[in-house]
């Protein structure tokens, strides 16, 4: 089950290796409405697999809500279609209604990407994790820490199996695939800039400070921002009294697109946890506006830094990028595109 948009690159490759396998069958359900604005027309295309068979309509910002009206139509899914395991994706508040839902069913329920952990209780999706995994038969973990933290905490009867990175799958797929956006930069003379963190919005003082210090230590070179709409008015609003030059704005660009913007950039600066794990595949210079990330493999193997929300550590990281003083970096053990593969195949064995 899918609950929200990028789940859908991490279900993709999975469809993929099930539909390859004469033994298994599957049906996808996503937790939203089939009329979501943020899955653009072309994902399904993007991304090579077929839409949801089922769309549960749950359309709500009240994290309590959407749990609760998740589990009951994901039950009434479940009452109508025999399934023997049921795969939830990441940490969201949808993902942990189907968890609980199916093992309320005494169904086999598997966790892609198991195992990730901020120890921070004040987080709603540190609750998630920590339930979904709880009752997880499968924890399928991306890396070496996941995988200590997922058998450490494992239930009885359950197993943990570090299969790697599935997101390094769609981009082993799509990697012929992208297509070059018409914005008019040469590869690797930008920036990518990319925002979503409701908390850091929600603080304007701090993300002025930080913009501050992105552009002003970019030295001119172009930052390209494709943001979604209020993202975007939010970060125009505190650039008004000072614009900047180096700031280009862009509307949300198709998977594709993105992707091929990403790879061929100088550097990335973002606060989304799956564009820094990219960006390591990539071997593309990547900081994160977080003080952790789920995936510890960016930072101590990949090209991945934290700087939290720190402007003049911002500053600093962004000044190395331009002047191309990067670290050295590599790609983590099993991030090798053949994820889904081991997955289906554990789950067809046991």
């Amino acid at each position: 089950m899918a609950g929200a948009r990028p789940n859908f690159v991490k279900v993709a490759p999975l469809i993929r290796a099930i539909e390859k396998n004469e033994e298994a069958v599957y049906e996808l359900v996503y937790a939203g409405r089939e009329d979501d604005p943020t899955l653009e027309a072309s994902l399904f295309d993007d991304l090579q697999m077929p839409r949801p068979t089922t769309f549960l309509g749950v359309d709500s910002t009240s994290l309590n809500e959407i749990t609760s009206r998740v589990m009951a139509a994901f039950d009434t899914y479940l009452e109508q279609h025999a399934a023997d395991v049921v795969i939830v994706v990441d940490d969201l508040a949808s993902t942990m209604a189907a968890a609980i839902v199916t093992k309320k069913r005494g169904l086999k329920l598997a966790h892609l990407v198991a195992g990730t952990r901020s120890f921070d209780m004040n987080m709603p999706k540190e609750v998630n994790r920590l339930v979904i995994d709880a009752l997880s038969d499968y924890l399928f973990t991306a890396g070496v820490k996941s995988n200590s933290v997922a058998t450490r905490e494992q239930a009885e009867g359950s197993n943990t199996y570090m299969v790697g990175n599935i997101l390094m799958d769609t981009l082993r797929f799509n990697h012929q695939r992208l297509r070059k956006p018409d914005i008019g930069l040469e590869e690797g003379q930008y920036l990518v800039f990319t925002l979503n963190r409701k908390a850091l919005l929600a603080d304007k003082e701090k993300l002025k400070q930080m913009l501050d210090a992105m552009t002003q230590a970019a030295q001119g070179m172009p930052i390209v921002a494709p943001l979604r709409e209020k993202t975007r008015e939010v970060v125009s609003s505190l650039l008004v009294a000072a614009p900047s030059a180096s700031l280009i704005f862009h509307s949300s660009l198709p998977y594709l697109e993105f992707g091929w913007l990403t790879a061929h950039a100088k550097g990335i600066i973002t606060d989304s946890g799956n564009v820094a794990e990219e960006a390591t595949f990539n071997g593309v210079p990547c900081i994160t506006l977080n003080s952790y990330t789920e995936h510890q493999e960016t930072v101590s193997i990949g090209t991945n830094v934290l700087v939290g929300e720190d402007p003049q550590r911002l500053a600093e990281e962004v000044g190395k990028m331009v002047r191309g003083e990067w670290k050295t970096s590599a790609l983590p053990d099993r991030w090798d595109g053949r994820t889904a593969e081991r997955i289906v195949k554990i789950l067809i064995e046991n």
